[in-house]
């Protein structure tokens, strides 16, 4: 039997939950205990607006009783969701693909604070396809390409380029000058999660990620480099590029953690995900994407 699709709303899906065993009477009760920051008023609030629905998107009456494994959908808020000032641009739209320029701070999907404030969210209202979904991910605070998969028929090819390293990937970024490294140079290191859980960092070991580097210009205080990742390991051209000693300017989290304050337009990371290029599992084109943004983050959108 086929899974129900999910249910959509302002382009934003609907999040996915399975009951836990519990001594709830009703489904109500199991959500305030699941999700105690959530006061019960507000699920209330949710039942009667048709935000609880059960696993085929049929709006749940909040008396409706606790079964041990039923699954339910919810569509998340987020009180005081903060506004992403910047826009997106769609590069290019087809049947299968859809490629877009990001902004900085703005997330590609629901995560944390963000829910309506997503590029997914955007461009599912802005096309009006509830199906697309992301071939890959660039941090928040990374501008540039994002590649969508606008056809669940053709998902599975486009996704292949990606775990089979058949997409060229090219990053610019503004950084300290390093005149002591011959380039093009190549790093390789072992990455794993560090502290707190957001933050990845080097150890010895086994290397399991690589980025080759070269210098697109050099200009005073702050050279331009081109970043190719061999590898997809989160945060990876931030620690390596902290870890050689130059660390994208206006990185927050590299090679030290600032304070996390509130988005400063002024003092963007200064890292763009710059071009896309790979032969088109459909129909075998070779195809190129670039970035409109610069690696000041300004420009294009």
């Amino acid at each position: 039997m086929k899974p129900w699709p999910t249910p959509i709303l302002d382009g934003v899906s609907a999040s996915r939950l399975q009951l836990p065993p519990g001594s709830w009477a009703t489904v109500l009760d199991a959500l305030c205990d699941r999700f105690p920051a959530i006061d019960r008023a507000t699920w209330l609030d949710r039942f009667a607006r048709g935000r609880v629905l059960d696993a085929q998107g049929r709006p749940l009456d909040p008396a409706a009783p606790h079964r041990t494994g039923m699954e339910i959908r919810y569509f998340r808020e987020v009180a005081d969701e903060p506004r992403i000032p910047f826009a997106e641009a769609v590069l290019y739209a087809d049947a299968h693909l859809v490629v877009a320029d990001k902004p900085h701070f703005l997330p590609v999907a629901p995560t944390g604070a963000f829910v309506r404030e997503t590029l997914l969210g955007r461009l599912v209202r802005r096309l009006g396809n509830p199906d697309l979904v992301p071939l890959h991910r660039i941090d928040r605070a990374t501008a540039g390409l994002v590649l969508f998969s606008a056809d669940r028929a053709s998902r599975a090819r486009y996704q292949a380029l990606f775990r089979e390293r058949r997409i060229a990937k090219e990053y610019l970024a503004l950084a300290p000058p390093l005149p002591a490294l011959a380039f093009p140079h190549v790093r390789r290191s072992r990455l794993v999660r560090g502290e707190p859980f957001f933050r990845m960092r080097e150890v010895p070991g086994e290397p399991n990620s690589e980025t080759r580097l070269d210098v697109a210009s050099r200009d005073g205080d702050a050279w331009c480099y081109r970043l190719q990742p061999v590898t997809g390991r989160k945060h990876q051209l931030r620690v390596h590029m902290a870890a050689l000693g130059a660390p994208i300017l206006g990185d927050r989290c590299y090679p030290e953690l600032r304070e996390r304050d509130a988005d400063d337009p002024s003092r963007p990371l200064r890292l763009l995900a710059h071009a896309l290029e790979f032969d088109d599992p459909l129909d075998g084109r070779r195809r190129r994407f670039v970035s409109g943004f610069d690696a000041s983050g300004t420009g294009g959108a």
